[in-house]
């Protein structure tokens, strides 16, 4: 076997390798060799047909098996001599012409092909003892928890008729019927009788509740609003729709007592019952708050600490994913570049830095995983997705079966429990201090960060 290097640029490898045709031939005669012994021919004893006749029927079959065994333990052997890891997989160049194919297939010529791979740079990995990360940590108040409970009343709140003549403001309730139509025409459903609607739940598609606003009892209008561009029915996405809508019913919200049987209603035995059950659910969310504070900290530090270049097609292929979820995104609420005060030029750059940070960090994180033996169990796993399957009530099975059938759905399931066990095991290292912060600061910025991992 001959292995030579043909392309050596950064991060990128050619090779061109050559495989003498003696051995390709040895390997498929020994399969032809095993198989003799497993196939059931008319006319022959077990293991007795002649390998002439097996490789008459099935040499062709065999050899192009052989070929693309070979192949793969080849680059296999390869890779691993030169300590590579490979950032993605191999291309494989054959010859193309009939009459080489040919060739090799019958055993007459060496088999000679191209692989180019993409590998993923050393990685140094830092002293993560040196680190030093800020937990920023904030105390649930009795005003934090009065106002959880408001909330809750807001949410229970009940309707009251508010008699005749009066009409919708924001906030009030109308029950309302409804006919739908593109372009005179009515849609599958687009009908609806009885159905209530809070103005400025923002339940309904955009446009239609603010047009109830000054509808009276058995007053009927004609609401225009057209479709989401992103509407989940195709059909009806992106288009025009009037909706000829009467009012059979005004209801303005009323004041919900906080007491004791306030709180029985929701299946609580008190209001102290119901208080204590608000500052769990807080507590929990404000630690939630922190850790993700404290991961993105965390994750910085990782990113200065390791600079190197990063595959060029692992980013590439992170970029697309984020720039093609951005221009649907935008597409869907009908937004430019413009209406966010940048350029599409701008905007590109940006997101190909992100996706050149969540690339490097990605590897990093996998680094010190790998090297420190972090594993995500099964049983990790199935519990993952069985609070998925929690969160589709009446759905579980489906849930579990999608999951079971996928593996690539089941591995995105694993990549965050696997990062957050890193991180946890970053942290035990780390110089960790604690900074009692409001809860106002808790969440300052605290909306998705595009540049985390």
């Amino acid at each position: 076997m001959q292995v030579n290097e043909t392309v050596a640029d950064g991060l990128k490898r050619e090779f061109k390798v050559s495989i003498p045709a003696a051995d390709i031939g040895a390997k498929a005669d020994a399969q032809l060799a095993d198989l003799k012994g497993k196939v059931r021919l008319n006319g022959f004893r077990p293991g007795k047909v002649p390998t002439a006749h097996l490789k008459k029927l099935y040499g062709r079959s065999v050899m192009a098996e052989t070929v693309e065994k070979t192949i793969q333990e080849t680059n296999s052997q390869i890779f691993t001599e030169r300590g590579f890891k490979l950032a993605t997989e191999p291309k494989v160049t054959l010859p193309t012409e009939e009459k080489a194919v040919e060739e090799i297939l019958n055993g007459n010529a060496d088999l000679t092909y191209t692989v180019a791979i993409e590998v993923v740079p050393a990685i140094e990995l830092a002293d993560f003892k040196s680190f030093t990360v800020e937990k920023p940590v904030a105390e649930v108040s009795e005003a934090d928890v009065d106002e959880a409970i408001k909330r809750i009343a807001d949410q229970n709140r009940d309707y009251a008729d508010k008699g005749e003549g009066a009409k919708a403001e924001a906030g009030d309730r109308v029950t309302i019927s409804f006919k739908g139509s593109i372009d005179g025409t009515p849609f599958e459903g687009g009908t609806g009788e009885g159905i209530q609607v809070g103005i400025g739940s923002n339940t309904f598609i955009p446009g239609f509740e603010d047009q109830l606003i000054g509808i009276a009892k058995d007053e009927t209008r004609t609401l225009k609003v057209p479709f989401p561009k992103n509407y989940a029915n195709a059909e009806l996405a992106g288009k025009d729709a009037e909706f000829e809508t009467t009012a059979t019913l005004i209801e303005k919200p009323q004041d919900k007592v906080v007491d004791d049987e306030f709180a029985k209603s929701l299946g609580l035995e008190s209001l102290d019952k119901l208080k204590e059950a608000a500052r769990e659910r807080l507590t929990a969310e404000y630690a939630a708050a922190s850790r993700q504070k404290v991961k993105r900290t965390l994750l910085d530090r990782l990113d200065e600490a390791h600079k190197f270049d990063a595959p060029p097609s692992l980013v590439d292929e992170e970029f697309n994913l984020m720039w093609n979820s951005i221009k649907a995104e935008m597409e869907s609420a009908g937004k430019t570049f413009a209406d966010e005060d940048t350029t599409e030029e701008a905007a590109n750059a940006e997101y190909r830095k992100i996706a050149d940070r969540r690339v490097r960090l990605g590897l990093v994180l996998s680094e010190i995983g790998e090297k420190n033996k972090i594993s995500v169990t099964d049983d990790e796993v199935s519990r993952a997705v069985i609070e998925r399957a929690r969160q589709m009530p009446g759905r579980e099975k489906e849930v579990w079966d999608f999951y079971r059938s996928n593996p690539s759905a089941l591995a995105q399931l694993r990549a965050p429990i696997y990062e957050d066990k890193v991180v946890d095991f970053l942290l035990e290292l780390a110089n960790v201090s604690e900074k009692k912060v409001s809860r106002e600061d808790l969440y300052k910025d605290d909306d998705a960060d595009k540049t985390a991992a």
